[in-house]
């Protein structure tokens, strides 16, 4: 806990700064905010909101559509364009409640200016000046006139009919703003007395003629405020004019539907809340209460895309092509969808939306008691939510190691996401979410980040310690547990190899310093890149043209012998390819003798007060340098040790001598690597067979047959003259010189 306790501390700031955003703290009128977080609680709720929607048709609800089709000239079987003859809507009503007989129709339309298309007003006007004089004229216009105020038919055919009509605030003031007569409102000024309660607030409104409004039943307002990002979530269950107070057109049809009764505002019971606590929570209508946020606005229950709701345009109940079946009983909206007539909204679910379909979502949900609540007191609850998570994690995370804390941060992700999306669909209840997510997210990166540069920082010790031993691919390994690596010296089963160019005086002497320079700096640096990059072998040093490496240290590796071995064999490939670049350049062609061990060796940081290296000793090194400096003796690209042709089966070697090295009196077997097992020739498991029979009759001591088997090996395979010769040299020294029945067939090297 002590040594991660920065990292604690900067968790716990960063969960009190979330907390000061969910409880809104601020001094002096300024308010501490997350703007991020804000944004992206709308997005959390959008999708919340699309997971859970139903996506039904809900049969009680019929939009009859002013549609495109409706708007085309009657000769097409439209009523041409907008605004009707206000007669035309008179006989619209008669049809839907006398044919069709629906049950309410509300109208997603205001009617704020007077109809003149009947041309009343010019037979008026002619009546009063030019033809005052005519008693035919005044007559028939007298005779005429009941059936030429549309405005008048309008009101009479939607009297003692449930007709709800539609109107909207505005945020215009001055000269203009008012328009139209208003409804009585549902609550009167100072129905809330001293509570500060923002509701959404209006200086304008655009109504309906007063002879409209005085005819129809009931009105509501569709004034629909977007979020600040432009979508539409919410509608003002309660706006403000003039100190009094009116309802939505969905909560006007709701309240007809039910039989019309009051709106009673709803306060939390001071027995559960405290007294400082004096919030709107919801509006009792009957049976039905309807949850409202701070700002007494509700939270639209979309049902799913457009369409959730059966539409029929209005030239087919015109017409009277609409099957009654389809109206009977219904609650009907008419609106539009046409685009030229601009009732089209963005909203969570689409971002082009009827905005009549907006009400009748709103009538559904107020009816299936299914809206969402988002009362003030979630503040309460998101700030111990984040409390809760928050404090757990700053604590936790810096005691785990990465994996673990990833776990636990994807364990306390789901619970939180789980648990939200079951209070919000089950419970219909909104608890904030986005700031718990990022709070969540911030913690771990936090961590993470954290635990990244403390990594580092072990990564620049490691390196300080062996990065002028140990490959650079090898430090991000060690520095994931730097405790486990230091230089003390101690024994390992590990792996060396020995390189060296034959004959390199010669070469140099052939070239000029400057070329010599580039030719040792390229054959280095491609033969380094085979071990180290190829291999994952640690490089030891340089001696001159020679190079020393081994595997299994620092890092421990299991597969040290085979790492060793394949690249033997790879140093030998690519020396072939730098070889055709160094002809192509005009300078002399090399070979390599390379020679490999495995055993167990002293590694570590070795050597005296002046300087030390990181290195390998023992016997088992010092063979490795001699296999390497025997290949020259037996013509072989590489020798390997028996510890390393042990660990390594699906190589195919073939054993070429028992012999004692300088410096040692035990006998070993070495070996010659020719392949992996499967891409080895044919011709070449045939040389090993031969080979393998010569060396039982040599160790045998018949000299004869072994010499024979000798020259019949070099007739049938090509270049190996310099081994034949040495055992043809060496069987006329021990025929001369027998070495005895009990000799072991080893030959002993005087020199290195």
């Amino acid at each position: 806990m002590n040594k991660n306790i920065v990292r604690i501390g900067l968790g716990l700031a960063l969960v009190l700064a979330f907390l000061a955003h969910a409880a809104k703290w601020g001094i002096g009128g300024w308010t501490f905010q997350i703007p991020l977080v804000n944004r992206l609680e709308a997005v959390v709720y959008d999708t919340r909101l699309a997971m859970t929607m139903p996506r039904t048709v809900d049969p009680r609800i019929v939009i009859l559509d002013i549609d495109e089709k409706s708007l085309a000239e009657k000769e097409k079987g439209g009523e041409g364009r907008w605004p009707w003859p206000r007669d035309r809507l008179a006989l619209l009503l008669d049809k839907l409640f006398d044919r069709y007989q629906i049950a309410i129709v509300g109208f997603d339309i205001v009617f704020a200016e007077r109809d003149e298309s009947s041309g009343l007003r010019v037979l008026q006007q002619l009546a009063q000046k030019e033809l005052k004089d005519v008693a035919g004229f005044q007559a028939t216009l007298k005779q005429l006139q009941p059936q030429l105020e549309y405005d008048q038919i309008f009101a009479e055919h939607m009297r003692n009919r449930a007709v709800v009509l539609g109107y909207t605030f505005t945020r215009f003031e001055g000269e203009g703003s008012k328009k139209g007569v208003l409804p009585a409102p549902v609550l009167p000024a100072g129905t809330f007395g001293a509570k500060n309660i923002d509701f959404a607030s209006f200086p304008g409104y655009t109504a309906n003629l007063p002879e409209l409004q005085k005819s129809a039943a009931s009105a509501g307002h569709f004034s629909l405020d977007p979020d600040p990002d432009g979508i539409l979530r919410r509608v003002p269950m309660l706006a403000e004019f003039g100190g009094t107070y009116y309802e939505p057109l969905s909560l006007a049809i709701v309240r007809m539907i039910i039989g019309g009764p009051n709106i009673v505002p709803g306060y939390p019971s001071d027995k559960i809340w405290s007294r400082s606590y004096s919030g709107l929570e919801w509006l009792e209508v009957g049976p039905l209460r309807i949850p409202v946020d701070e700002r007494v606005t509700a939270l639209i229950p979309y049902r799913g895309k457009q369409k959730s709701f059966s539409y029929i345009s209005v030239s087919d109940v015109m017409s009277e092509r609409a099957d009654v079946a389809d109206l009977k009983g219904k609650i009907v909206l008419v609106g539009t969808t046409a685009p030229g007539l601009l009732d089209l909204r963005a909203t969570p679910v689409e971002e082009v939306y009827p905005g009549v379909e907006i009400h009748a979502n709103m009538i559904a949900g107020m009816l299936d008691r299914n809206i969402k609540q988002k009362p003030p007191y979630v503040v309460g609850a998101e700030f111990v939510l984040l409390l809760l998570a928050g404090a757990a994690m700053a604590l936790l995370l810096p005691l785990l190691n990465p994996l673990k804390s990833l776990l636990v941060t994807v364990a306390v992700l789901f619970m939180v996401v789980f648990g939200n999306l079951i209070v919000f669909h089950l419970g219909n209840m909104v608890l904030p979410l986005a700031s718990g997510l990022v709070m969540i997210a911030l913690l771990f990166a936090l961590n993470m980040s954290y635990g990244y540069f403390v990594e580092a920082r072990g990564k620049n010790q490691i390196t300080g310690l062996f990065g002028q031993y140990v490959p650079p691919e090898l430090v991000d390994e060690m520095a994931r547990n730097p405790a486990e690596f230091n230089m003390a010296p101690r024994a390992e089963e590990l792996s060396v190899l020995f390189s060296d160019v034959r004959g390199f005086t010669t070469i140099s002497e052939s070239l000029s310093p400057e070329d010599l320079s580039v030719y040792i700096n390229d054959y280095l640096t491609t033969m380094s890149l085979v071990i180290r990059e190829g291999h994952r072998g640690t490089l030891d040093k340089y001696i001159g043209d020679a190079i020393m490496a081994f595997w299994g240290a620092p890092v421990r590796d299991p597969a040290h012998a085979r790492n060793a071995m394949l690249a033997a064999m790879d140093m030998q490939k690519t020396a072939k390819i730098l070889n055709e670049k160094f002809k192509a350049k005009g300078w002399p062609t090399f070979k390599i003798g390379v020679g490999v061990n495995s055993g167990v060796m002293r590694v570590g940081d070795m050597g005296s007060q002046i300087r030390r290296a990181y290195t390998v000793m023992g016997d088992a090194v010092n063979l490795g340098s001699r296999l390497e400096g025997i290949t020259k003796e037996y013509g072989a690209d590489i020798i390997a040790g028996e510890g390393t042709r042990n660990a390594v089966p699906e190589v195919v070697f073939r054993e070429l001598d028992r012999v004692r090295v300088k410096g040692k009196d035990e006998a070993v077997a070495i070996y010659e690597p020719f392949g992996l097992q499967g891409q080895v020739e044919k011709a070449k498991l045939d040389e090993i067979k031969l080979y393998a029979q010569f060396l039982r009759l040599y160790r045998a001591q018949d000299w004869d047959q072994a010499e024979l088997q000798l020259f019949n090996l070099q007739k049938q395979v090509a270049g190996h003259l310099l081994y034949s010769h040495t055992f043809v040299e060496r069987i006329a020294y021990l025929r001369a010189n027998p070495p005895g029945k009990d000799w072991d067939g080893a030959f002993t090297f005087k020199t290195k």
